[in-house]
């Protein structure tokens, strides 16, 4: 929900800021006071389009600034959007967005303290805000939106049904694009596998190793140098003989080490000191007697062959003729080995294969001509209840004549658009289905059932969008919802039963209510008035949140202009009372 909304430099309001709670926040104040540019700085928060007229001329910057505290089923999607697109939400699972528009036109926006595209804005606000106006382009108007709407008041077990249809339709397009591309392009396909067969036949006949130029280059070294290597190890283990010119009666390096030892140990009983330098003694007479076998093991090893080093020759002239065509080295050529017979698989198009795939085609496609037929029966069936329902909200809503129908039809097929074929016709189906859904509206009896946008004027459309929203409340959707002088033209027992509709709505969703009537503001669970201040040289507006007193004179001023009077102060309280006894029920 949002829990603060801070705006800076719009329109009328120089610097205000709207402490919002998870009910009913219902936004009152005398005509011009600026209660619209709250909806305005909304939109500009989320996204919408910025209008630089509306931006004040000192300081010639109009900033929007809002805490959205993420929760409920869409927090973990939202969070994972954002923060994959580099910006940081608190601790307590909260987000700082931010909106600035110069007077020179100029647009920036920041989520959670990084700078960000707009359309990251609208990202966020299509899914946590929906906003009801007579002049906004409502999103229940979207003919897509109308259809995942009908589909989430449908229930879970319809979603399921939706989410299974949805997986068969990818597997089905996934072959069918698959099976004409391999026929398409067969030739082309038949000319890269032999390509790939040809260098794959090459690299087999090699077989190259993992680490073998490594391994034959240190050979060569050593076959190269043999003698050199030979000369160098032979001295090295005459010298730990005891020299050149050893003989058994001349001590080797481990019997001189042996005797020095012997020598400490004897007076070690005098100065003990001299114990760890015997040891350290035995340790390097061990060690040089590793190196002496090590030293012998090694001449023996040395071998000169010229049969030998020939072959290492020609092996890696082979691997190097592998390199030259495939890849810098030799796991390169075996990476690509590997990359070349996962292609060659995707590049078959052998009769046996075409044939096995088109099956598949077959089989997906009647599934999914299944599954798309039972969608359409079951949004024919939650259409029926939700036009009842809606119908039933609108009676109270002033419009007691008036029928909403939710018609689902057949979808018009596009150029090359799918279809399938169902007990005998040929369906166009898309990602969502076989349908399209579009709400309408019967103004009175005898009046042509049009769609929504065409049937309604402002006025009406805006309770029908409530209807519509007191319907859906529970089965999804954005958790804020925002309505702009729903109640225009409303009055008397009809804007009492829109309070009682907005109150109802404020339990599962937060509510922001622009309103001109008393009826519909003493719902609110917070209560916030915008003033209009004329004292200075330029008009300028703030909002403040009313309680107690406060609220019955804000209610009385709304109901006869006349804040201190003791009759509408007691009609207000009236009003109040009413409102309470209402929610509590």
């Amino acid at each position: 929900m949002l829990e603060e909304l801070r705006i800076t430099g719009l329109g009328v309001i120089d610097d205000t800021t709207l402490k919002l709670t998870s009910g009913m926040n219902v936004i009152t104040g005398e005509t011009g006071a600026g209660k619209t540019m709250v909806v305005t700085g909304l939109g500009l928060l989320f996204g919408g389009r910025a209008d630089a007229g509306r931006v004040r001329a000192d300081p010639g910057r109009a900033v929007v600034e809002g805490r959205l505290r993420l929760g409920g089923p869409l927090a973990d999607a939202i969070t994972q959007r954002i923060t994959e697109a580099g910006a940081e939400v608190d601790d307590d699972g909260s987000v700082l967005l931010s909106r600035t528009v110069t007077i020179e036109g100029r647009s920036r926006a920041h989520v959670g303290g990084r700078s960000m595209p707009v359309a990251m804005l609208s990202e966020v606000g299509d899914q946590v805000l929906a906003v009801h106006g007579q002049s906004d382009q409502l999103r229940l108007l979207r003919p897509a939106e109308q259809r995942a709407s009908l589909d989430r008041f449908a229930g879970p077990e319809h979603e399921k049904l939706l989410e299974t249809y949805r997986e068969a339709f990818a597997r089905w397009r996934a072959v069918v694009e698959d099976l004409a591309d391999r026929r398409r392009n067969a030739r082309a396909r038949s000319q890269e596998a032999d390509l790939l067969k040809l260098g794959l036949d090459e690299i087999s006949r090699v077989d190259p190793q993992p680490g073998e130029e490594e391994e034959l280059r240190a050979e060569v070294q050593r076959l190269e140098h043999a003698e050199g290597l030979r000369v160098a190890a032979a001295t090295a283990a005459q010298a730990l003989a005891g020299g050149a010119e050893s003989t058994e009666d001349i001590p080797d390096a481990t019997q001189l080490l042996g005797t020095a030892r012997r020598t400490l140990e004897a007076q070690a009983a005098v100065d003990q000191s001299l114990v760890d330098l015997a040891a350290r003694l035995e340790e390097a007479a061990t060690l040089i007697g590793d190196v002496s076998s090590e030293l012998s093991a090694y001449l023996m090893s040395l071998d000169a062959d010229p049969a030998r080093l020939e072959q290492i020759y020609e092996r890696r002239a082979a691997l190097r003729g592998l390199t030259r065509k495939y890849a810098d080295d030799i796991d390169g050529v075996i990476a690509w080995a590997t990359n070349a017979r996962d292609r060659l698989a995707v590049l078959d198009s052998s009769d046996e294969l075409l044939d096995e795939l088109d099956r598949e085609r077959q089989r997906l496609a009647a599934q999914v001509g299944e599954f798309a037929a039972r969608l359409t029966t079951a949004r024919a069936e939650a259409a029926v209840r939700f036009a009842e329902a809606v119908s039933v909200e609108l009676a109270g809503l002033a419009m007691p004549h008036a029928r909403v129908e939710v018609a689902v039809i057949a979808r018009t097929p596009g150029k090359d658009e799918p279809t399938v074929a169902h007990d005998g016709a040929e369906l166009p189906v898309g990602p969502d289905g076989a349908d399209e859904v579009e709400l309408r509206l019967l103004a009175h009896p005898g009046a042509p059932s049009l769609p929504l946008q065409k049937g309604a004027s402002g006025g009406e459309l805006s309770r029908v969008m409530l209807a519509i929203e007191v319907v859906f409340a529970g089965a999804g959707g954005p958790e804020t919802l925002v309505f702009d002088e729903v109640d225009s033209g409303v009055g008397g027992t009809a804007a009492v039963e829109i309070g009682k509709r907005l109150a109802r709505l404020a339990r599962k969703h937060q509510v922001l209510v622009v309103t001109h009537l008393p009826q519909v503001a003493a719902f609110a669970d917070r209560h916030l008035v915008v003033a209009k201040d004329t004292g200075g040289a330029i008009t300028t507006s703030g909002v403040r949140i009313v309680e107690e007193t406060e609220r019955a004179r804000e209610l009385s001023r709304m109901l006869a202009g006349l804040p201190d009077s003791d009759l509408g102060i007691a009609h207000a309280e009236e009003l109040l009372a009413v409102a309470g006894r209402e929610k509590r029920g």
